[in-house]
């Protein structure tokens, strides 16, 4: 095999990009690089990836953004999903992947098969993003699918103290989290959900455990989560739903923006509701069969708000 001039190599790889970058009207920077990262906690060996952009960091330094993967994913198939990157590339902020253990996170369900202290990994891993890169303490944020979610829902939960906001994604409160949830501080929140979900119920209940091969267990109610958030934040009352703009004329879901009122400003409270929409992250592809996981809607880019929504939040403290 002839031996490879890394820098020519380097060079090439990035003027491709830029081609790429001029010929399909990306705007991303060209030089945003993936990292794996590696942290022992307990005894054993976690990892995760970061996206960095690429250029200086923002002034007071870059936001990050958790992306916690649902049951029986991984962090690079997160990234996949979500395709993250490309809106941390614009917006400028740090896109974390963590990995979950045997592919799970324990987000505070009694079912849950490995109850590892995933809490302790994510305080752990914050210290060591606050430490390796330009970051703003005050704006750490945390998002995350099913599984994810939850375990999202738990973060603002228990580690308010270092996350400022959270946007789980087809996925709420555990019922057994619920009662023992007393964050020492507010923390900004916007769910999405789809109200024809199949796996996580739109109106709480039993989440499906594919016949004992799921992690099974009890969630609240969308209603009921927004509602608990909005009362530890100090909100007021609950806005009617507002129509977001129809711009897939050929998808029938639809969004729906509710709104908690008189919310401090590191508190906010909002809910999407996808009218139609499934066990999905909306704007993301169709992963699995419309029969098993319910449609991925095409009217909202959920990365984007999600991004929106956490950048347009104040310093925490």
């Amino acid at each position: 095999m002839n031996s490879v001039d890394h820098s020519n190599f380097s060079k090439y790889r990035r003027l491709i990009a830029v081609l790429l970058t001029a010929t399909i009207g990306l705007t991303a920077p060209a030089y945003a690089t993936d990292r794996s990262g590696r942290l022992s906690v307990d005894g054993r060996e976690r990892t995760y990836t970061v996206h960095l952009p690429d250029g200086l960091s923002p002034p007071g330094g870059y936001p990050v953004i958790l992306a916690f993967h649902g049951g029986g994913m991984q962090g690079r198939q997160m990234e996949r999903l979500t395709r993250l990157d490309q809106v941390a590339n614009t917006r400028r902020f740090i896109a974390v992947y963590p990995d979950g253990i045997n592919k799970h996170w324990n987000d505070g369900r009694t079912t849950i098969r490995y109850p590892q202290d995933d809490v302790g990994f994510v305080a752990a891993l914050i210290a060591r993003l606050n430490t390796d890169y330009s970051t703003n303490r005050d704006r750490i944020y945390a998002t995350g699918i099913s599984n994810g979610a939850l375990f999202a829902e738990r973060l603002g939960c228990d580690l308010s103290q270092q996350i400022a906001g959270i946007a789980p994604v087809a996925g709420t409160l555990p019922f057994e989290v619920a009662p023992r949830c007393h964050p020492i501080r507010r923390i900004a929140v916007m769910q999405i959900a789809g109200t024809n979900d199949p796996i996580m119920p739109y109106k709480g209940g039993l989440v499906a455990d594919f016949g004992g091969r799921g992690e099974g267990g009890i969630v609240l109610s969308v209603a009921e989560t927004t509602a608990f958030w909005g009362k530890h934040n100090g909100c007021g009352m609950v806005s009617r739903p507002i129509p977001i703009p129809t711009v897939a004329p050929f998808d029938r879901t639809r969004v729906l923006r509710v709104s908690y009122q008189d919310c401090p400003a590191t508190g906010v409270v909002q809910l999407l509701i996808v009218l139609g929409g499934g066990h999905t992250w909306p704007g993301g592809p169709q992963y699995a069969r419309p029969i098993f996981v319910g449609q991925a809607s095409r009217q909202l880019d959920a990365s984007s708000a999600i991004a929106d929504f956490f950048l347009s939040l104040p310093s925490s403290r």
